[in-house]
């Protein structure tokens, strides 16, 4: 058994966690709840800061958590990356977006592990959990790494495990999400396992090397994408032919097997969903490939934002009013309900294509009172839903189905809503109502 391994297994390692986002904080906190003593960098000051202070700023963390694990000194946080040096395991958890030309950015990865190579020392394990295209790992993170002097496989150990973090999501967190690891060579794949396993409350599934892991993550989320097209797609379809949508998925979801339920929506949000099949597309062209069945469901899902402005073009158009000038507010702007995220928020794409058509929009997000576009534009939210702000739109388009927001209240004051999430189900009073 390596020196590494047994450390591991007798939680006298130091781990390191690059980048304490949504990602990499949770994964420090379980961390440190484990036992371990965790040191979390970031190039952000402001997140150091409040992790050293105990204040937490990611959903998926409880606060009594991180305060008593900064209090006990399992965790603290620096923008200092010579701290490196007395890690013996570091994960890197930064973002990987794509760039102006949906190509993906990995300079975050890059500029990660240029920060770790001059502090790296022998006997080391390093493991890669941002999204990422298929021989990231291999391709881009090893010759970085080798430049410390060390060998991989042989000096230190590489490996790739792909982030599963659902926010919001209220069975399944870091902890008790099964894990997958692939490393460059047996044992780094061993020793890898072996820490997620004395972290985890959740299976570690082994793969044969980093880029069966990389695919398997494209995969997950280019599973989803692909099936949310399709059912976008026949969203569309069935408002031609008078048929609701939902119902019919409804339906087709009482079959016990076969059958999993997606549904429509005004596009795709979140880092995973809508970037990932852009990585494997732009991979494969390599390879003299094109992924077609995948670049039709992005272009399905993609245009989402303009037939959802479009229908509500139409609903106003029916109450003689033109979108220019138009007063819409929108219900939520954070990517999926009851959570504070709001990153590539298909929502924010819908209130781009209305302000295209001239509308005075406003929006309203019991989670999100500000967001901040690509551009770094900063968009305040109204303060509270109230009937003046209802009456006063003349459209209301809910675009998030948030649970704390009271749709009855919705249906009572509103003259118009369209409802792209059918958060309006419940909701007897219909008559002012068109769904997606």
């Amino acid at each position: 058994m390596s020196l590494l391994k047994q450390k591991i297994m007798d939680r006298t390692v130091t781990l390191g966690v690059v980048g304490l986002g949504y990602v990499g904080l949770p994964l420090a906190v379980e961390k440190a709840k484990a036992g371990f003593h965790v040191i979390g960098f970031d190039v952000q000051d402001q997140k150091v800061e409040m992790v050293n202070a105990g204040h937490n700023y990611i959903g998926d963390v409880v606060n009594a958590d991180l305060e008593a694990i900064v209090a006990s000194g399992h965790l603290r946080a620096t923008t200092d990356f010579a701290a490196v040096a007395s890690c013996d395991c570091v994960c890197i958890a930064v973002p990987t977006p794509l760039d102006a030309h949906q190509q993906p950015d990995i300079s975050y990865v890059r500029a990660s592990a240029e920060s770790i190579t001059p502090h790296m020392h022998s006997d080391m394990l390093i493991v890669l959990e941002s999204t990422t295209y298929p021989g990231t790992t291999e391709e881009l993170l090893k010759p970085i790494l080798e430049k410390s002097g060390l060998k991989c496989g042989t000096d230190f150990y590489l490996a790739f495990s792909p982030e599963r973090v659902d926010p919001g999501n209220l069975i399944y967190k870091t902890k008790n999400t099964p894990k997958v690891v692939g490393g460059c060579t047996p044992e780094c794949t061993d020793i890898a396992a072996t820490l997620y396993e004395a972290v985890l409350e959740a299976p570690v599934h082994r793969v044969s090397c980093p880029a069966v892991a990389e695919m398997e993550k494209i995969l997950e989320n280019t599973y989803r994408n692909v099936n949310i097209g399709l059912v976008n797609e026949l969203a569309m379809l069935c408002n031609k032919m008078g048929i609701n949508i939902w119902e019919v998925v409804d339906a087709a979801k009482s079959k016990p097997y076969g059958f999993q339920a997606f549904y429509p929506g005004p596009g795709l949000g979140g880092h995973c969903i809508p970037l990932d099949p852009y990585y494997l597309s732009w991979k494969a062209r390599e390879y003299g490939f094109h992924t077609s069945m995948i670049e039709s469901s992005m272009m399905v899902n993609d245009r989402m934002p303009e037939y959802c402005t479009q229908r509500a073009m139409t609903a106003l158009n029916r109450q003689k009013k033109a979108m220019n000038g138009a007063k819409v507010l929108i219900l939520g702007v954070a990517y999926k309900q009851d959570i504070d995220d709001f990153r590539e928020s298909p929502a924010i794409s819908v209130i781009k294509c209305l302000n295209t058509y001239g509308a005075d929009v406003s929006f309203f997000d019991p989670y999100i009172p500000e967001y901040i576009t690509h551009e770094g534009e900063t968009h305040q939210g109204i303060p509270a839903l109230t009937k003046e702000a209802l009456k006063n739109a003349d459209l209301v388009m809910i675009t998030t189905a948030h649970t704390n927001v009271d749709y009855d209240f919705v249906a009572e004051h509103a003259s118009l809503i369209f409802d792209t999430k059918n958060a309006m189900k419940n909701v007897t009073k219909r008559d002012n109502l068109e769904v997606l």
